[in-house]
């Protein structure tokens, strides 16, 4: 046998060892998402609380002036000030517009979204700092490390507001339960509900309006957790938490810290569920300071090395931040890279910049991998697989170099492409399972099977008693609120004629320009992957569709008369957003990738791809996927636009 054929017969074998994997997943559960439950919405009490925003400071709040009266009409209303939010209403300012015109209103007890309620020990992002931070050009700040602290991020996220003067404009504990458009004043109508007094439970409801509104809501905003047998998570004896709103009064230490002490479990046994992005960072933490650690896994994560390091000052100054530009080509720079575009220096150079396979997610640069035919998905995911296996093969290498028990590093070896799921990155994870406190329980895709009357965890047929169960379950699967972006805001959205988004596309189906405005719902925008480009560094759509809409919304002011104008309404007209869902719905079959995956929220686990769906409905699913040609190729279509500087497919209105 030659080399050639042994290479061809492993490859062979990988892919029946993936198949057998992601099968046998769906197998043991079959009820895939239906598996979770929506912590905010339990019906337990206890499991309810445990997503009660524990950072929030209600008697300052309380003490606070509010900046959105009822009966207020400010010009922009943002809803969310998490980094979406925070980044539509600063690229609104420096598109000439003023900080005193926009009113943001947000559920949490602070800004930051996600970076607000994640404060867990080993918290850091997993894109490089230098093009995650937002904004880090105009405002001259430099990222203390290669990967950033959570703790780093927010703060930065918070001076971010002082500097453009937001940090007031903000009406926190707040959430907008309706937006209806008056067309006779051309306005928004924005119903409101504002917690308040000692922990924010009473609430008050107002209503105001606004000329323009920008729906920011984050990708993964509702925790979950599995639904278990016997007494259920709920039933648990002993301490109990989510990573969202990590518990120091548990473990000691504190959310300010970006270096945790967790003192307080020195003589406890710990227990977490699941082994994602959160856990790879969390367990190490844990190693180090608890008695003992139980890590619970369904599938073991892809880890890749992580060389973390402080960012040099001279080469910051000489190499990174070196001209004017420089953070939004540096994050084109990951985009073109992570994309397989030939001929790219990758600036960079991190484990994304080696994983070529991801881009069977994001979007690649190869013209015959963007629009991809029913009869053609099946090459194009052998395609997507040859060009996985190399990297793949030494992340294999990787686990069963660092792990030192054998049987345990099979158990750590992932087995699925790279795509499936968020790869993670640490220099400290595999290696915490060479120290004589943490036991991986690893359930074979099964899961945790129960909680005892005697609130001990059961899995593998075994008890296990634990004093503390941390929660790294995940978030509710975006992909499982469709289409409509009130649906992830949480918000009753109804448009001209009395028509909510979900009535309005009802007969032929999705339909956005650039993905983020659509025909019946004038001065309404959204940021969302849906019909947009995306990317690994989730940064980067966030502040592209910041920059579109602000520019969009600036060019319409420029025709009406400046600002200030009031009056202003913008649409898209119905031609252009059925010719950008055409082209959208034309790339839709090479994300068909995700179909041999094993279960996660990226496929909604594992009911992404409906194999009984009629053709029509097929059409229908085609129309909501992201943009097929990659985000530097969606930011290339962006750009053409403004330059064109005509607005092509969307009608501007103003008092003459």
């Amino acid at each position: 046998m030659t080399t050639g054929d042994r290479n061809m017969e492993n490859f062979a074998s990988v892919q029946e060892k993936y198949a057998a994997e992601a099968q046998k997943r769906q197998r043991l559960r079959p009820e895939g998402s239906a598996h979770y439950e929506v912590l905010s919405q339990s019906s337990s009490d206890r499991l309810r609380h445990l997503v009660d925003d524990i950072w929030a400071d209600h008697e300052a709040l309380d003490a606070q002036p509010s900046p959105l009266k009822p009966g207020d009409c400010p010009k922009f209303l943002v809803v969310g000030a998490g980094m979406g939010g925070i980044v539509a209403a600063v690229r609104l300012i420096l598109a000439g517009f003023s900080a005193d015109q926009i009113r943001m209103v947000e559920t949490a007890g602070g800004p930051g979204g996600t970076w607000y309620w994640n404060r867990y020990p080993g918290l850091h992002c997993d894109v490089e700092s230098h093009v995650y931070m937002p904004l880090l050009e105009e405002t001259g700040f430099m990222p203390s490390h290669k990967y950033a602290s959570g703790v780093e991020i927010r703060n930065h996220l918070n001076n971010i507001l002082k500097q453009y003067n937001l940090a007031d404009k903000i009406l926190f504990r707040t959430k907008v339960d309706k937006l209806e458009w008056d067309q006779s004043a051309r306005l928004w109508k924005v119903d409101m509900t504002t917690g308040r007094g000692s922990t924010g439970i009473d609430k008050v409801a107002s209503t105001v309006k606004s000329e323009f509104v920008i729906i920011s809501a984050g990708l993964l905003t509702k925790p979950h957790v599995p639904k278990l047998a016997g007494a259920g998570i709920e039933g648990f004896n002993g301490d109990i938490f989510h990573t969202s709103l990590w518990n120091y009064d548990v473990t000691g230490s504190s959310s300010e810290k970006a270096v945790t002490d967790l003192w307080k479990l020195k003589d406890k046994r710990v227990g977490i569920i699941g082994t994602g992005a959160t856990a790879i960072q969390v367990v190490p933490c844990l190693a180090e300071h608890a008695k003992e650690v139980f890590v619970l896994q369904r599938t073991p994560s892809a880890v890749y090395s992580r060389g973390q390091r402080p960012t040099d000052p001279e080469a910051w100054a000489i190499e990174i931040a070196n001209k004017p530009g420089w953070q939004n080509a540096r994050m084109m720079n990951l985009a073109l890279t992570v994309e397989n575009t030939p001929g790219v220096p990758d600036a960079i150079n991190d484990e994304w910049s080696r994983l070529p396979a991801y881009s069977a997610l994001v979007g690649d640069a190869d013209p015959d991998l963007q629009h991809v035919t029913p009869e053609k998905i099946p090459e194009v995911i052998g395609n997507f697989l040859a060009r996985d296996a190399e990297s793949s093969a030494r992340l294999r290498a990787r686990v069963a170099e660092i792990v030192q028990d054998k049987e345990t590093a099979e158990k750590l070896t992932p087995w699925y492409p790279s795509w499936c799921k968020r790869p993670t990155f640490s220099d400290t994870y595999l290696q915490s399972f060479n120290r004589p406190n943490v036991h991986l329980v690893d359930t074979d895709g099964k899961g945790i099977e129960s909680v005892t009357p005697q609130g001990n965890i059961a899995a593998n047929g075994q008890e296990i008693p634990l004093d503390v169960l941390v929660l790294a379950t995940g978030y509710h699967s975006p992909a499982a609120d469709g289409a409509d972006p009130s649906v992830r805001a949480g918000v009753q959205l109804i448009g001209r004629d009395g028509q909510t988004i979900a009535e309005k596309w009802a007969a032929g189906g999705v339909a956005t320009l650039h993905g983020f405005a659509t025909n019946g719902f004038p001065n309404l925008f959204w940021l969302s992957p849906l019909q947009a480009g995306i990317s690994a560094n989730q940064a980067h759509p966030l502040d592209e569709h910041s920059r579109h809409i602000a520019a969009v919304v600036a060019a319409a002011h420029q025709r009406a008369g400046g600002p200030d104008k009031s009056g202003v309404t913008i649409e898209v007209e119905v031609a252009a957003q059925e010719a950008w869902s055409m082209k959208i719905m034309a790339g839709a079959g090479r994300f068909a990738t995700t179909m041999i995956c094993t279960p996660s929220y990226i496929n909604n686990e594992g009911s992404v791809v409906n194999p009984s769906a009629t053709p029509e409905e097929q059409m229908r699913k085609a129309r909501t996927s992201p943009y097929s040609g990659g985000m530097a190729a969606f930011c290339k279509e962006l750009q053409d636009f403004r330059d064109e500087g005509k607005l092509s497919g969307i009608e501007v209105k103003y008092p003459q």
